[in-house]
């Protein structure tokens, strides 16, 4: 899924995923650009290097009041990162995470 806006005078693109077992969406990456294009171009080449240039990371992590526990993965630059896509566009307190680890090499 994905979603233009308009930030601060340049075209920003969110896209998500969205996990067909729970249905919950995460933040994939935002990039800007003077316009759409460009914007998507930018996404196109974080696409094509997330996998060798982002760590790999493991959140396990249950919706406040269930009694499932989640695993999903995300790309990012550090913790704090795989952190904020986590939580983006939800409430910090909808969700109760139990652990982040970084993924070894492959």
């Amino acid at each position: 899924m994905f979603e233009f806006s308009e930030f601060e005078g340049k075209s920003k693109l969110e896209i998500f995923t969205i996990n067909p077992k729970h249905k919950q969406s995460f933040l994939y990456h935002t990039t800007f650009g003077r316009d759409k294009i460009e914007a998507l171009e930018a996404m196109l080449e974080y696409v094509k290097k997330a996998n060798q240039q982002y760590n790999s990371y493991t959140l396990q992590w249950s919706l406040k009041g269930g009694d499932k526990l989640h695993t999903s993965y995300f790309r990012a630059k550090n913790i704090m990162e795989a952190l904020d896509k986590f939580h983006h566009g939800r409430d910090i307190n909808s969700v109760t995470v139990f652990s982040v680890v970084l993924n070894p090499i492959a």
